[in-house]
């Protein structure tokens, strides 16, 4: 989307969107303005420097997590350019209450920040994150938003094109009685065909088709999904897996054992 403004008696084409998002985060930028990156249908994540960002009146606007309606326009494309962000839902206010909630909330936040392209246009994936938001906004007192959450994690692999086969096992080819998926592979593992290397796998979830999970769900899940994030996302470009994913898992394990 473009539009239109004369300089010097010339028109020229200046670039500019609007379009419904989410913030992922947020830091200063010299006096009393941020930069804001959000993701959207449209543009994928995106950032821009919000004018007064650092000010009182705006701060429950910019915080990850918030839904709002983000207009953006520069000179030139690759210009960072200027948003003016109108808020539309703040689901951090909504999760003041629940610490876990929250830090699911912040730990998806981060890992798209961390690990999405800038301006490369994922609509599946912010269709999926909104949804995941409209899930954890629930309360919930058996968090079953986590089984969610976990499923989104295995879609923000399959969108960076490292999808996991939990279908059927790599030895045998069955498709029941799935109990393991290898480390390396990415691949579920049949109960009985894991062998020596069976302290060695990571256990699947009954909620994504385990048999034999002697760890909690939740916590076998976010295992899972974490290693992969963290060898094959992250790792991949050198970088560590986000402190807010740490902190989720950590707190996933406190309450429901290792």
């Amino acid at each position: 989307m473009t539009r239109r403004a004369i300089r010097c008696g010339i028109w020229i084409t200046m670039p500019e969107w609007q379009a419904d998002a989410l913030v992922l985060s947020t830091r200063p930028h010299g006096e009393g303005s941020a930069v804001v990156t959000v993701l959207t249908a449209e543009v994928g994540r995106h950032a821009g420097l919000v004018r007064g960002g650092s000010s009182s009146r705006m701060r429950g606007v910019l915080q990850p997590g918030t839904r709002v309606r983000a207009p953006w326009r520069a000179r030139l494309p690759e210009q960072l350019g200027q948003m003016q962000l109108e808020l539309v839902q703040s689901i951090p206010a909504l999760l003041l209450d629940d610490a876990l909630r929250l830090a699911g909330l912040s730990s998806i936040c981060a890992l798209l920040d961390g690990s999405l392209p800038e301006r490369e246009v994922q609509p599946e994936l912010f269709v999926g994150t909104n949804a995941l938001f409209d899930l954890i906004s629930i309360e919930d007192s058996s968090n079953r938003w986590l089984e969610g959450y976990i499923r989104w994690e295995l879609g923000l692999l399959d969108a960076a094109g490292f999808q996991l086969d939990l279908r059927r096992c790599a030895a045998s080819g069955a498709t029941d009685r799935l109990a393991y998926v290898s480390p390396r592979s990415g691949s579920a593992v049949a109960e009985g065909q894991a062998g020596e290397f069976a302290s060695r796998m990571l256990a699947l979830p009954a909620f994504l088709g385990g048999v034999a999970c002697n760890r909690h769900d939740y916590d076998a899940g976010l295992s899972l999904t974490g290693h992969f994030l963290a060898r094959r996302l992250f790792g991949a470009h050198n970088q560590d897996i986000p402190p807010q994913r740490r902190r989720l898992a950590d707190m996933v394990t406190g309450i429901y054992g290792g």
